[in-house]
């Protein structure tokens, strides 16, 4: 019996937390609601800001790449043409 009533004494604290958030809630959630939603709005407009910069530096390196390819297959036929016309001596 002792085990059992220090348990119990031990979960009113707990018990009181939750009846306190219960009655509170209803007039806390609409505050937190109203506030919450012009910063999760932030959030996503600051999300979509980031992802077009990270878009648009994507693009720009994938152009870069793609230039670098065009310059190293230009300097590659030259020598390959360069090679061949030494080779037949013209």
């Amino acid at each position: 019996m002792g085990l059992m009533d220090g348990g119990l004494k031990a979960a009113v604290p707990g018990i009181l937390v939750v009846l306190g958030v219960a009655v509170a809630a209803p007039l806390i959630l609409p505050a937190v609601a109203a506030v919450s939603r012009p910063v999760a709005k932030s959030l996503i407009r600051g999300y979509l800001v980031l992802t077009d910069a990270i878009k648009e530096l994507a693009a720009e390196a994938g152009e870069q790449v793609g230039d670098l390819v065009a310059e190293v297959k230009a300097e590659r036929a030259a020598a390959t043409n360069t090679g061949a016309e030494a080779s037949t001596g013209g």
